[in-house]
Order: structure tokens, then C-alpha cells, then sequence
């Protein structure tokens, strides 16, 4: 695969270098040198070797050597060049460290006295136990919203504008034709950012008044959860949820046993023992849509033109008199270049896509909390999903049993009841054991009571328990058996980290690999007896453990792991987690759109292998590739060079060999897994999910999307350009922290395809066309200019600027966003026309010139013309150009229609009707006798037809000798 990309390591020769000198030198004569193989950078000779080496030698291809300019071809700059180029990065980058290592200096642990049910009596502070999800308060709303506009080009170039007016020799029309806009932009982004809040506010607020019941002197009294303080005495109910770190006094059960479920903080569904817990949740990514940033960078360009052209007004007229002062005036009145209506008729756009996507029929249930990107939707080329919950349904069903002679099914469950003894504590096991006879009759922190088949009562004391972790990927228990006597200690856990505690056994692998390759999610379950002296020489290790002050955890886990030898592998099950309706085309759909996707999960090999086969995520056709699992430099080189000559294949990787790879060979493995059609990352860890986000985003440049449905996945959803979440079966973490909300992946097709390419589509028109509205007035500017002597006067000023850009032009202009090339059962059906979008044709730098030529064509058409037929009046001039460009407005947007809306319609008989209204009041500007007449009519239509007629026929042209590919669909 990619034989043209050139494998470069990362570390550099020189240091290899230094670290063979340090290592001759750290013995004398006759002294042991340390042993290098076991060094970390054990293969510091790869530096030295070109990366097509094969095991056997060096490839006779000349073809696959590659040499390592990366790594020594670049020298260190010094002084002044290093602090240009980039060196002034690296020392604020220091610093920042630096203050950062300050402000999350520990502290050391210090005792503090809780009140039990009396706060008020407590001295220190603690925050309250609210949920929030805001964005701003109430002081930082204002200054926080005005950032995030003037941040923008576009609004802080309007602000020193209208400030400029402020300016007696700069001011060149009313106040309000400056100030009257930009209040206006502000005022509608004030407004959406209010509303956007506000909602936040309100889910924060139904998850903060949850009520619950507090123990007073008074007996049981109502609070909320917000108002829950340090040594209150909470009781939760059944099936509630813990709204703050608590420790269980106590509990309904005699035993004083509480299970809980972590899913709104790991992901892990099963029920767990625990004493205390935490519920948090953080605060969603602020994200800025990559067509944002494009508009912004033609803004830039836009103000460059600007100022170009007022200089070459300044140059023409020679510089005579204060010509700083007239360069300043031309800045001014060629203002309107630069539209302030775009940010407000795209941000009214925005919310526009929200209330389509959120009133579609077709995806009920879906949210959208962050109403700044629907956009993004439409320009995604990496899709990173989860699997568990996510592509799966998260509903657990016993499939498979292995006792390590024979394996039974659901088919053969009658020959299995006289070989079970214990059942795994997960609902889906104990469902089934109670089916093939073996009930689970009382259970309690202390004891539990089994039925066997034959009616037989087998009652156990409960010794010790270690509940499951996601750093030790187990369980266990420690039992006495009452009618015997006999200690037992059972464990079940991940085959990866049970195959290394449990005795030699020559089916483990091979059955854990056959199930995983069924599918099926797999189970190890092991026991050790123990003496009497065993367990309480155990029990006083443990226990003195858990009283250490330093260390505590660690301590505790060594001495459970002091138990984990010689454990007797008693069965392997396997679960099936079956997959979610209509997962197979939904990724078939999404493949076909152009996006490739990406599954992280933390299963292992197998498992994810067999889920993306099923699930479709790998086509029947395509190669998988299995990344050998590489531990050190040496074999990620040689891995990697095998990975190289493949072609047009799947990649699975586990996380380990991913981690070793990064280390070494980021670049390298970054550059071929975007080559391949689907990459499946195994064993990966939250961490490593958000890394491999960032990873393509900081190496292909282009927008990820990352969807998930448990705690697990938050980092990798907020890390991603887009995030998705799905409200499932592990809580709504995800979704909180997502940008968008679903309630099924089936749905996540029909929001990208129709949804995110409509948005797309639309904004790039309607951006364009707002800037092809301030342009073409702006030529005419110049043209006025340039006829009188280069004189620094305003065409047009007052009202009329200002109801150009509003009432006469705006609404037909912002219909924009209800037109549509296809029909949405058409995009659903031919998902290939979303490839077009991620190149950006809709909205680049050769639109936005096509755009600057029509409007400098029509601009000059405009007023050469009214010029030409004006009769002994100047304010016929301005009567006849004005009245052009407005009707040109509103054929132009007729023109740029492809699927008429009836609003369109509406819209486009409002603004003529307001305009044609408004010609009875605005005496200051026209003269009334002269617009009532036949001339003025015949000549403003002359000067619209010609201004307008080229661009139809053009556009039908174009349409009839190469058509757009959604023009076939639609014919």
C-alpha cells in the first residue's frame, strides 16, 4: 500500500549517537556494561538502516530504500533566526507550562471534619452540587458574546468603521447607517446566543431539581439536588440517580449492601459494589465551523481589494491636499465590500438548519446542543465511532459455554446442568443459569444462597470482593462454603489479563479465539482453594493495606494480586451483543458518501474483527490486514514495512502496537491508515481515542466526526470537530457533551447526507450571495467616484444604505436557505453526491472570483447606464440606479434558485412591494413626478435586462454543455 511513501523514523542519528558514548563510557576497564539490548531505544541502529528491511536482509529494490533526511537533514537554527522561525512558539509554550505546573501544584492531603446533618456548623467552603453546563453567567455573558463576534474579522472591522463616524473630517453619511447594522448583527447574535443558554440552563436545571430526600431532626424533608451540601444525609432511592460524591451508611438491605452502575462515567453497564461515587459532567466543546473560517479568510481578502482600490482612488487623483485623510474617506465609503449582514443572515441560517433538523419525522428524537456547526455535517471525511452501544445494541444474550472438553450452545443446555457449580454475577449469565436450572435465591454483602436442579440449598459467607475495575479488567470473590468449610476464590475477567494468572492450558486461547471470531464477547472464569492460613494471612495483608495512608490503592492491589497464581480455569462464556437495526446501510450508506470510517473499541482482536465484518464496516471484497502485535521499534519497522506493500485493505490494530507505533513512526502510520478504507482500533483506551481524533485532524487537515454513547466516549466526541451522541443504555453523558444527539445510529445517515450537505450547500450560497450584494454597490461606488474627478462623495446614504441591506433585499436573500438541488429521498438514495462537498467546490476562492466578476459586470452595467440615460437632473441618476439594483437583487436570487419554495415566492413579492412602497415617503432621495413616469420605467428596465440577461443565458448554457451531477438525478 502507498509504496511512494517513505517511512522516516523520528528519532534523530545524532541522539543514537550520544547514547552509544554515554553507554562506553559508563564502564571502565573490566567493569560489567549494562546489558544494551534492554536499553529502551534497544534499536537505535534503525536510524542507520533503510526501511524496506526485511527480516531477511535488505530488499533488492532500489525502489524501497529510503534514507532518513527528516531526521538528519534539518540543523539546529541559532539566535535570531530560531527566535523567527518558530522559536518564539517554543518559549511560550514554556512559560505556558510553566504556569500551568503552578496552578496544579498538589497540595498535600489534609484531615477535614464533616458534620453529619448539621452543614451550617462546618468552616470550610465546598462548592455547591450543581450541574452546569453554561457557557456564560450573568456577568460574562455580555463581554463573552461580543468577544466571540469581534474575534471575527468581519464585525471588528464594522466596529472601528462605525466608530470612524465618530470623526467630523471622516464622516461621510448619518450615524445610523453605520451604527443601525451593526447594532441589528449584534442584537440577533445576542439573541441566538441567549436562547442557546437558556436551554442549556434549562436541562441543567431539570437534572438540578431533581428531588430527593434528606434526613433532618425533623424527620425526612424534600431538596433538591442542587441544594445537597457537605454532611447532609441524602437517601437515595431505587434506581436513582447519585447526585453527588457520597459514601452509603447505610442501606436498605440488612448487610448494608448497595449495587450501583458507573455508565455515565466509564461506559460499564454491570453493577457494581461500590462506597462512594462521582457525577460530573463536562462542559461541550465551543466549536467554529470550518465554512466560518472560510468566510473569514475571504473577508481578509475582501479588505485587501479595499484597500487596494482606495489607494488607486487616492493615486488617480495625485494625492492632492490631505490625501491621508481622502484615503481614509475611500476606506469608508467602499465599506460596504465587506457585508456586516453576512455573520447575521448566516447565524440566522444556522438556527434555521436546527429547527429543519430537529422537526424532521425521519430522525425523531435528535437535538442539536451546539447550533454554530450544522454546517460541519456536510464536510466530514473521518467518521471515528465506538462499538459497544453504539454500532451494537448493548443488550447482552448467553450464547456459548467451554469446560474445556466440549463447548455447548443454547441448543445443548440440557447436557450442561450437572457441570455448573457457580454463576457469573452478569444479569445475562444469571438469567441463563437460572434457565438451565441453578437459581441465585438470596444474595447479600455477606452470604448468598444457590438452588441446584435437584432442589439442593448451597449457602456461602461472603469473605471478600473486588469489584471490577477498567485498569484491572476483572472481578473477584472470596467464599466459604458453610456445610464444608472450604475457601474458594473465584475470578472472571478479560481473557488478556486472565490468560497470564491462570495454569497452563492448552484450550484457552484457542477457544477465546474462536468465540471472539463468532462475534461473541468472551469471559474467563477461574477459581483457587485456599487453606485456612492462606486466606487469614491474606486477610491481614489486605486489611492493612487498606488502612495505609500513602499509596493506598496500589497497596491493595499488590495484595490481591499476591492471590492471582495458580488459578484453575474452571470455563470460558461467551455473549452476544447484537447489532442495531439498520447499522449494515448505514455504513454502507456513509462508505458510499465518501467518508471513511474508523471503530475504536476497547474489545479485543477478534471481537472488533468480527464485528466490522458483520456489520459491513469492512466490505465482502476488501482485504483486513491484522497488525502483528510489535513491542518495541524494531518490530513496528519491520511491521510496517510489511503493511506498506499492501493495497485496498481494512487495518486492525490493537492499542498497544498503536501506542509503540506513535512513538516512533507517527507520521508514517498516520499517512497509511488514511489510505485504507476502514481502520479498526482495538483495546483502545478513552484516552487513546481522543489522541487518534486529534492525530488525523493535526495530519490530514480535514474534519472528523466522532460518535458514542457512554461516559467513555466523551473525550473522543469533544476532541472531534463534530461530535454526535447517542442517548443508549449507558446513560446521557455523550449525549450532554455532544454537539448533536441521536437516539439511533440508523439516523446518523440522514443527518450527514441530507441535513449536513443541504447546510452546507445553502450557507456557501448564501454567503456568496451577501457578499455579491455589498460588491456590486460598491462597484457602483467606484464608478460614481471615478466619473467626478475622484471625488470622495457617497452614491447613496442614509435610508437607502440601510434599507438596501434590510427590508429591500434581505428576506428574498436568507430564502437561500430553504433551497434544495435534490429531493432528501434523493440524497438519501445516492449518497455519492456528498463526496463533492469535503473537495469544497460549493464555497472557494474560483466561486467567490466568479462572484466578484458578475458583480463588477452588473455594478458597472448599473451605473454606466443610469448615467448615460439620466436626463438634465442628478437625482434621476440616482432614482434609475437604485431602482435597477434593486430589481437586479431579486432576479439574482431568482437566478441562483434550483427548487422553488412558496415562502421564496412570498419573500420576493414582499421586499418589491416594500420597496415600491416606500417610494411615496422617500422624497428626500427621488423625485416622485419622475419615477410615475413611462421613461423612468423603460429605462430601468432596459438597464436591469442588460444587467441581468448575459447571466441567464450563461447559466443555461453551462447547464446544457456540462450539467452538475444532481441536475441528472432531478431531469
Amino acid at each position: 500500500m502507498a509504496d511512494q511513501i517513505p517511512l522516516y523514523a523520528v528519532r534523530s542519528a545524532a541522539r543514537a549517537n550520544r547514547k552509544r558514548a554515554a553507554y562506553y563510557r559508563a564502564a571502565g576497564p573490566g567493569a560489567e556494561r549494562p546489558n544494551r539490548y534492554q536499553l529502551e531505544d534497544e534499536s537505535v541502529h534503525w536510524d542507520e538502516m533503510p526501511l524496506m528491511m526485511s527480516e531477511d536482509g535488505f530488499e533488492n529494490d532500489e525502489s524501497d530504500y529510503h534514507t532518513l533526511p527528516r531526521a538528519r537533514g534539518t540543523q539546529r537554527r541559532r539566535g535570531l533566526e530560531w527566535l523567527l522561525c518558530g522559536g518564539w512558539k517554543v518559549l511560550c509554550a514554556s512559560c505556558c507550562d510553566w504556569l500551568i505546573n503552578v496552578c496544579q501544584r498538589k497540595t498535600e492531603p489534609r484531615a477535614r471534619t464533616v458534620w453529619l446533618g448539621h452543614p451550617e456548623k462546618s468552616e470550610e467552603k465546598h462548592p455547591r452540587n450543581t450541574i452546569k453546563n453554561q457557557k456564560y453567567s450573568l456577568l460574562t455573558f455580555l463581554p463573552g458574546v461580543l468577544y466571540e463576534q469581534f474575534k471575527f474579522f468581519l464585525n471588528l472591522y464594522f466596529l472601528v468603521v462605525s466608530c470612524s463616524q465618530f470623526v467630523p473630517e471622516l464622516k461621510i453619511g448619518y450615524l445610523y447607517t453605520y451604527w443601525a447594522p451593526l447594532g441589528f448583527v449584534l442584537a440577533v447574535t445576542i439573541i441566538r446566543e441567549a436562547i442557546d443558554e437558556f436551554r442549556r440552563v434549562q436541562r441543567d436545571k431539570e437534572v438540578n431539581s431533581q428531588l430527593y430526600s434528606k434526613l433532618t431532626v425533623r424527620g425526612k424533608v424534600q431538596v433538591k439536588s442542587s441544594d445537597i451540601q457537605v454532611g447532609d444525609l441524602i437517601t437515595v432511592e431505587k434506581n436513582q440517580r447519585v447526585p453527588s460524591d457520597m459514601v452509603f451508611l447505610r442501606t436498605s438491605e440488612k448487610a448494608g449492601s448497595c449495587f450501583i452502575r458507573t455508565d455515565q462515567l466509564d461506559g460499564e453497564t454491570d453493577w457494581k459494589l461500590r462506597v462512594a461515587v462521582s457525577c460530573t459532567q463536562r462542559l461541550p466543546a465551543v466549536g467554529v465551523g470550518l465554512l466560518d473560517l472560510e468566510l473569514n479568510q475571504l473577508t481578509k481578502a475582501l479588505f485587501l481589494a479595499l484597500v487596494a482600490l482606495s489607494v488607486v482612488m487616492v493615486t488617480l487623483q495625485g494625492f492632492v491636499g490631505p490625501w491621508y485623510r481622502n484615503l481614509f474617506r475611500f476606506l469608508l465609503l467602499f465599506s460596504y465590500i465587506i457585508p456586516i449582514s453576512l455573520r447575521v443572515n448566516l447565524d440566522m441560517g444556522k438556527a434555521a438548519y436546527r429547527w429543519m433538523i430537529m422537526r424532521d419525522d425521519s430522525i425523531p428524537g435528535t437535538v442539536v446542543r451546539t447550533s454554530t456547526i450544522p454546517e460541519e455535517l456536510g464536510r466530514l471525511v473521518y467518521l471515528l465511532t465506538d462499538k459497544t452501544g453504539t454500532l451494537t445494541q448493548n443488550e447482552m444474550v448467553f450464547k456459548r459455554l467451554h469446560l474445556g472438553t466440549v463447548s455447548y450452545g443454547p441448543d445443548t443446555m440440557d447436557e450442561i446442568e450437572r457441570h455448573v457449580r457457580d454463576a457469573c454475577p452478569q444479569v445475562a449469565l444469571v438469567q441463563w443459569t437460572e434457565s438451565v436450572g441453578l437459581t441465585l435465591v438470596h444474595r447479600d454483602l455477606t452470604s448468598m444462597q444457590l438452588r441446584t436442579p435437584g432442589g439442593q440449598i448451597l449457602t456461602y459467607s461472603v469473605l471478600q470482593t473486588f469489584p471490577f475495575t477498567s485498569d484491572s479488567k476483572r472481578m473477584g470473590i472470596i467464599v466459604r462454603e458453610e456445610s464444608t468449610e472450604e475457601i474458594t476464590f473465584y475470578m472472571k475477567g478479560a481473557d488478556a489479563t486472565m490468560s497470564a494468572i491462570v495454569q497452563y492450558s492448552d484450550w484457552l486461547e484457542e477457544e477465546c479465539g474462536n468465540m471472539a471470531r463468532e462475534g461473541l464477547r468472551t469471559l474467563v472464569v477461574v477459581k483457587r482453594s485456599l487453606t485456612e492460613e492462606q486466606y487469614q494471612d491474606f486477610e491481614s495483608r489486605h486489611a492493612q493495606a487498606r488502612l495505609s495512608v500513602h499509596d493506598r490503592a496500589l497497596k491493595v492491589a499488590a495484595a490481591v494480586e499476591s492471590l492471582e497464581r495458580d488459578m484453575q480455569l474452571l470455563c470460558v462464556t461467551g455473549v452476544e451483543d447484537r447489532l442495531q437495526a439498520h447499522v449494515r446501510p448505514t455504513l454502507e450508506m456513509l462508505r458510499n458518501a465518501g467518508i471513511k470510517i474508523w471503530m475504536l473499541t476497547g474489545d479485543k482482536l477478534e471481537t472488533a474483527t468480527c464485528i466490522a465484518k458483520s456489520s459491513h464496516l469492512v466490505s465482502r471484497t476488501q482485504d483486513i490486514h491484522v497488525f502483528r502485535p510489535v513491542t518495541n521499534r524494531g518490530e513496528a519497522h519491520l511491521e510496517l514495512n510489511t503493511f506498506r506493500r499492501k493495497h485496498d485493505c481494512a487495518l486492525v490494530i490493537s492499542g498497544d502496537s498503536l501506542e509503540v507505533c506513535l512513538r516512533y513512526y507517527e507520521h508514517e502510520l498516520v499517512e497509511l491508515a488514511c489510505q485504507c478504507p476502514a481502520v479498526v482500533c482495538c483495546r483502545c483506551s478513552p484516552t487513546q481515542k481522543a489522541h487518534i481524533v486529534r492525530l488525523l485532524q493535526r495530519h490530514t487537515h480535514r474534519r472528523t466526526c466522532a460518535i458514542g454513547d457512554g461516559g467513555n466516549d466523551v473525550s473522543m466526541i469533544q476532541a472531534a470537530d463534530c461530535g454526535i451522541g447517542i442517548e443508549g443504555k449507558e446513560g446521557k453523558a455523550a449525549s450532554l457533551a455532544a454537539d448533536f444527539s441521536i437516539t439511533r445510529f440508523e439516523h446518523l445517515g440522514r443527518l450527514l447526507v441530507v441535513h449536513g450537505r443541504s447546510s452546507y450547500k445553502r450557507s456557501a450560497a448564501l454567503g456568496q450571495f451577501v457578499m455579491h450584494r455589498g460588491l456590486i454597490i460598491s462597484t457602483m461606488q467606484a464608478v460614481f467616484s471615478s466619473v467626478f474627478y475622484f471625488a470622495s462623495v457617497p452614491l447613496y446614504q442614509g435610508f437607502l444604505m440601510v434599507g438596501y441591506a434590510t427590508v429591500y433585499t434581505m428576506f428574498p436573500v436568507f430564502s437561500l436557505v430553504l433551497d434544495q438541488d435534490v429531493k432528501p429521498e434523493m440524497a438519501v438514495l445516492y449518497p455519492e453526491l456528498y463526496k463533492d462537498l469535503t473537495k469544497g467546490r460549493s464555497l472557494s476562492f474560483k466561486t467567490f472570483l466568479v462572484w466578484v466578476l458578475v458583480s463588477i459586470y452588473q455594478g458597472g452595467i448599473l451605473m454606466f447606464g443610469a448615467l448615460v440615460l439620466f436626463e438634465s437632473e442628478f437625482v434621476h441618476v440616482l432614482a434609475i440606479s437604485f431602482t435597477a439594483l434593486v430589481l437586479t437583487e431579486l432576479l439574482m436570487v431568482a437566478l441562483t434558485v434550483r427548487t422553488w419554495h412558496w415562502l421564496m415566492v412570498v419573500a420576493e413579492f414582499l421586499s418589491l412591494g416594500c420597496y415600491v412602497a416606500s417610494l411615496a415617503f422617500l422624497n428626500e432621495y427621488f423625485d416622485v413626478t419622475f419615477i410615475t413616469t413611462v421613461t423612468f420605467v423603460w429605462k430601468v428596465s432596459a438597464i436591469t435586462v442588460v444587467s441581468c440577461l448575459p447571466l441567464y443565458v450563461l447559466k443555461y448554457l453551462k447547464r446544457k454543455l456540462s450539467p452538475p451531477s444532481y441536475s441528472k438525478l432531478t431531469s
